[in-house]
């Protein structure tokens, strides 16, 4: 009697956060839909925020299913504990959960469990797979580069002893931009914070995948793609395939009639500099009152959403805790609001972004540069003022900017409070909007829409990259040996 054929089934497990949890649920998508992949995405009770459900609950039924593992403790780690401590904590702490999920679905599920994919910040998780006997990857949904660095910090921690910030030169990774130090992510910058030995663990448990599916595309990094072939092809890492850009595409109804689109409508083609800086992004109050001012005098049209500002922490927002529309009005400098009105509109907390980027009257974008959102102003061809924060955002500034790819901008702060003054706010954004350099950032950004676009055809390289990970799914699990170490990790 012939074998029943049963579609791929991957486990993706991804790290909480917004900026995780959404390529996550687009890669699902296009495996469902472009290659007949059944997904069970799992996410983390502990760190949760009600911001992940609206893309969790729009899964298509039947192909992508969810499962959360339970909460555990992290009230023991410090108040001022870094974000990627409590993350990787809890990833850690999750195992026992983690493997009897997949134990779990090995038994049930009638294709079992064809890999397993772990998030970048939850390689820690890839020992759990190994000893169930299931191919294993990273999905690490930022770039190539950024990948490269993180593989190279246990080197870095080796043959150096100072910070990051005071390396006597670039760092220069194969077929990557030379970094200076600072620009290297944010968690390895003070070597006294735990969070740095967390880092070099990070890099040597990428060690155990079978393969890297980045959310990046061949015309962005071509050159560090080229170059970690190489580097794969010895044997150094495990190959890398770029499947981006996973971006959301534009719709109506996602944006849900949200006043801002009505707004929009209103303005000229190209005139409003949309300013936004990430899910997760934070101001302090003397900077949000030095952006409201910048923003002003520029004389520029906006649209900003604005959040409640933290003196303490750039990320407070990461895990939610948003405030009220009221909460954050309240906090913008007196007499803002009704002196920009013919001008600017100012929307607190959320806003639909990729239908925003997509409006013909956005002509400019400041953003964080989060990876998420440099793919999503790729794809909408909008040059951008960069804004970085924190993670690895600092590197994908550079990444965007003239010594890169070079639609993107840089506003400068001061040395001796890190404030970017409302001077220089005012002078970048009008050089963005209606200045030579702009106008350069606005035809690379159109360039990269196009490569972007090619990027994702049906035939296209990464269609292909896609495909051909989709294959040797097939591949190992039509293996008797992966059959039978599967089973025997189940209990079966």
């Amino acid at each position: 009697m012939a074998q029943a054929v049963h579609a791929p089934h991957v486990v993706v497990l991804t790290s909480p956060g917004v900026g995780h949890v959404a390529p996550v649920v687009e890669l699902a998508t296009r495996l469902a839909a472009h290659h007949g992949v059944t997904t069970t995405i799992v996410t983390y009770g502990s760190l949760s925020s009600p911001a992940h459900s609206p893309s969790l609950a729009s899964l298509p039924a039947g192909t992508i299913s969810t499962a959360a593992l339970p909460a555990v403790a992290v009230d023991d780690l410090p108040s001022d504990a870094h974000i990627v401590t409590r993350i990787v904590t809890v990833v850690r702490r999750s195992l026992p959960h983690l493997r009897a999920l997949l134990r779990s679905l090995l038994a049930s599920s009638p294709a079992g469990v064809t890999a397993f994919l772990a998030d970048m910040l939850c390689p820690a998780a890839l020992a759990v797979a190994e000893d169930l006997g299931v191919p294993r990857y990273v999905f690490y949904p930022s770039s190539l580069m950024s990948l490269c660095t993180l593989l190279y910090t246990p080197e870095l921690a080796r043959t150096t002893s100072c910070e990051c910030r005071d390396l006597p030169g670039p760092v220069v990774l194969p077929g990557c931009l030379p970094l200076h130090g600072a620009d290297l992510v944010e968690p390895v910058q003070e070597r006294a914070n735990p969070v740095y030995e967390l880092l070099v663990q990070l890099g040597l448990d990428y060690l155990r995948c079978d393969g890297f599916i980045v959310n990046t595309f061949h015309a962005l990094e071509h050159e560090t793609l080229e170059a970690f072939k190489e580097l794969s092809d010895r044997g150094v890492y495990a190959p890398a395939y770029a499947v981006g850009p996973l971006v959301r595409s534009s719709s109506d109804v996602a944006a849900g009639g949200h006043r801002c689109m009505t707004w929009l409508d209103a303005q000229p083609d190209g005139s409003v500099l949309y300013v936004c800086l990430g899910s997760g992004g934070t101001l302090s109050a003397v900077q949000t009152a030095e952006l409201a001012a910048g923003l002003e005098a520029s004389g520029q049209r906006f649209l900003w959403v604005a959040r409640v500002p933290n003196d303490m922490d750039n990320c407070a927002s990461y895990f939610g805790g948003e405030g009220d529309g009221d909460d954050t009005l309240g906090y913008l400098p007196e007499g803002f609001l009704e002196r920009t009105k013919a001008v600017g509109l100012v929307v607190p907390e959320w806003a639909p972004q990729v239908e925003i980027l997509g409006h013909r009257a956005v002509g400019g974008f400041v953003s964080h540069c989060g990876w998420n959102s440099a793919l999503e102003t790729m794809a909408a061809g909008v040059p951008v003022l960069a804004w970085p924060l924190f993670a690895e955002q600092r590197m994908n500034a550079v990444k965007l900017g003239s010594e890169g790819v070079g639609l993107a901008l840089r506003v400068t702060a001061r040395e001796e409070d890190g404030v970017v003054p409302r001077d220089e706010v005012a002078m970048a954004a009008r050089e963005l909007m209606v200045g030579e350099k702009g106008a350069v950032a606005r035809r690379k950004a159109r360039e990269l829409q196009e490569e972007a676009r090619k990027a994702l055809v049906p035939g296209g390289p990464a269609h292909r990259a896609l495909a051909a990970v989709v294959e040797m799914w097939k591949r190992a699990a039509a293996s008797p040996l992966v059959a039978v170490a599967a089973a025997a990790g189940a209990g079966l």
